[in-house]
């Protein structure tokens, strides 16, 4: 069946937000009396957002003593300097222009958090038909209600969605939802994720303007 609309995930599939992110978790280090890290040391961790960024930064998890206070402190940063260098990947404006032409819906699935994604799709000027955030539903990717959610908000069926995304949980999350996922070979691809082709994803797409030919 033909896909009949396009769904993104945020960070790392539609825009790099890794230079902001990297930016307040390199603050927080600052401010703790600790050198920052090259920003390239850090993207494969950004699409874990905070718990990803202050584990690279700080060695801790959920559930350490010092956790939650570097979480809390990494995150007041972050809203202080959401989209300063966050930009679009390339190739991701042609993209979202060839949907519109061919009539095609598109919208964001992600797992950042509603005040910071706001941000961001305003300071892009993105105009997505539908935003599904992280505080959107009661759970987050891997669980496919937020991708359940997006198809409502479309009025499709999730099996005549497509999406794109450069994590293991985004394609676990399409695949569960009953959407067609397909990995990106740009992004973040956390460390622990394995890679995209270890993902069971229907393709891996080496840049955005490949798309097309799957719909």
């Amino acid at each position: 069946m033909p896909s009949r609309a396009v769904l993104f995930d945020l960070d790392g599939t539609l825009a790099d937000t890794a230079p902001d992110l990297a930016g307040a978790l390199n603050r927080l280090r600052t401010e703790q009396g600790l050198e920052p890290l090259p920003i390239e040391r850090l993207r494969p961790f950004a699409s874990a957002g905070a718990r990803g960024l202050v584990h690279a930064g700080f060695g801790v998890k959920p559930g350490d003593a010092d956790y939650d206070a570097l979480r809390e402190a990494f995150l007041e940063f972050y809203r202080d300097h959401t989209c300063v260098e966050t930009r679009l990947f390339p190739g991701i404006a042609e993209l979202l222009e060839a949907l519109a032409r061919r009539g095609l819906p598109w919208g964001i699935v992600t797992n950042k958090a509603t005040r910071f994604t706001d941000r961001i799709v305003e300071a892009l000027g993105l105009k997505p038909a539908c935003v599904v955030c992280g505080d959107t539903t009661e759970h987050l990717k891997p669980h496919p209600a937020p991708m359940r959610h997006a198809a409502g908000q479309l009025a499709l069926p999730a099996s005549e969605c497509l999406y794109l995304g450069d994590d293991l949980r985004d394609v676990q999350a399409a695949i569960a939802a009953g959407m067609r996922a397909i990995a990106v070979a740009w992004g973040y691809h956390h460390p622990e994720g394995g890679g995209p082709r270890s993902w069971k994803a229907e393709a891996v797409i080496a840049q955005p303007g490949d798309l097309i030919a799957f719909l």
